[in-house]
């Protein structure tokens, strides 16, 4: 698989979780997924995007940047939503933040086998001050 390709298929993931695509998450998601370590498994998976989606209504996904080199990907993903309620244990409620996350990821057979996530959280909590 070529930088482009992994790059195309990675684009169409973030499409498919910007539109909360779940029957299709299996097509950019291996069943066996790990997130930051754990074994969390495609339905774990899915089951914290959806939990995210309820917490964060306007979640968005907006790609800042990306690097592919086969078979890992390296994104940093934008945020600007308003929390309903806690996000990262922070009592948002409502209000509107900004944040980036780093996300790597590894593939394997042109699906997500391995996802290490670093989020802002400081950035969270200085716009709560």
């Amino acid at each position: 698989m070529t930088p482009a390709e992994l790059s195309e298929i990675y684009c169409g993931y973030i499409a498919c979780l910007n539109r909360q695509d779940w029957p299709k998450l299996d097509q950019f998601v291996g069943e066996d997924v790990s997130y930051n370590g754990e074994r969390v498994g495609l339905t774990g998976y899915r089951d914290m995007l959806q939990r995210d989606f309820r917490v964060i209504p306007d979640l968005h996904f907006d790609i800042q940047w990306l690097v592919s080199e086969p078979p890992r990907v390296a994104s940093r993903l934008w945020f600007d939503c308003t929390p309903s309620g806690e996000l990262f244990g922070l009592a948002v409620n409502g209000r509107r933040v900004r944040f980036a996350e780093n996300v790597f990821y590894a593939f394997s057979d042109r699906r997500i086998v391995e996802v290490w996530s670093i989020i802002d959280k400081a950035a969270v909590a200085a716009q709560l001050s």
